[in-house]
């Protein structure tokens, strides 16, 4: 399977975890899954053990995978940390970048707002993802690297997600290019503040998300 397919049907499968199609305890059989998206088994099991990973699903014996609740409080305790490492990322980033980390900063940065502009959310997403990445690596600390890279894995399906509040994209882009300016000009603590507060706004913006979905029974959660 291509790996944009191979992609396409991890996201399925957490999307449906996260805004509750799948319900908290349900074991997710590979059978009826392959049957749904029109897959081989291979490919479903290979996609459960990565949303195992970011603890999505929980894989049991003789039960297989089973939905974990997402449990929004702890959700929401995830993004207040990743908000802090990442400040400190773009720290040391405005301090430390090469050249090199400066053409792939530029290079991303236009990724996202190509995809941007094409409206495509879902392109966008990855386009982000490699945006923070070159940051991380920017900041030339391999363990902080390491650690923003694993809590950034686990918070990838509600980092998505969120991108789909209204205007969410356009405001995420903007504030990507005053991070861009920050960094290169060299200015820490302005680029501590700008990455913090992206994506400590993600965090508020997955709260109005949670909210407006009304999952699981017309009950509304928070992350208040």
């Amino acid at each position: 399977m291509a790996s944009n397919t191979f992609h396409k049907l991890r996201d399925e499968i957490e999307n449906g975890i996260v805004i509750g199609e799948f319900e908290p305890g349900e074991r997710l059989d590979e059978v009826q899954l392959a049957t749904r998206y029109g897959v081989s088994r291979t490919p479903i099991r290979e996609a459960l053990m990565q949303l195992g990973a970011i603890g999505l699903v929980e894989i049991r014996p003789r039960r297989g995978a089973v939905v974990v609740d997402p449990a929004p409080g702890r959700v929401f305790e995830m993004f207040e940390v990743m908000a802090e490492i990442e400040g400190m990322a773009g720290a040391l980033a405005a301090r430390r970048h090469t050249e090199d980390d400066r053409l792939a900063l530029v290079g991303a940065h236009a990724q996202c707002e190509a995809a941007a502009v094409s409206e495509d959310t879902d392109r966008y997403y990855y386009e982000n993802e490699t945006f923070h990445r070159a940051v991380y690596a920017a900041s030339h600390s391999g363990f902080l690297e390491e650690q923003c890279v694993a809590l950034h894995r686990r918070l990838r399906p509600y980092r998505r997600l969120q991108l789909r509040v209204r205007n969410r994209m356009k405001v995420s882009l903007k504030e990507h290019g005053e991070i861009v300016a920050a960094i290169l000009s060299g200015d820490a603590e302005t680029t501590r503040s700008l990455l913090r507060g992206h994506v400590a706004v993600q965090g508020d913006r997955f709260s109005d998300l949670v909210a407006s979905l009304g999952k699981r029974e017309g009950k509304r959660l928070s992350l208040g």
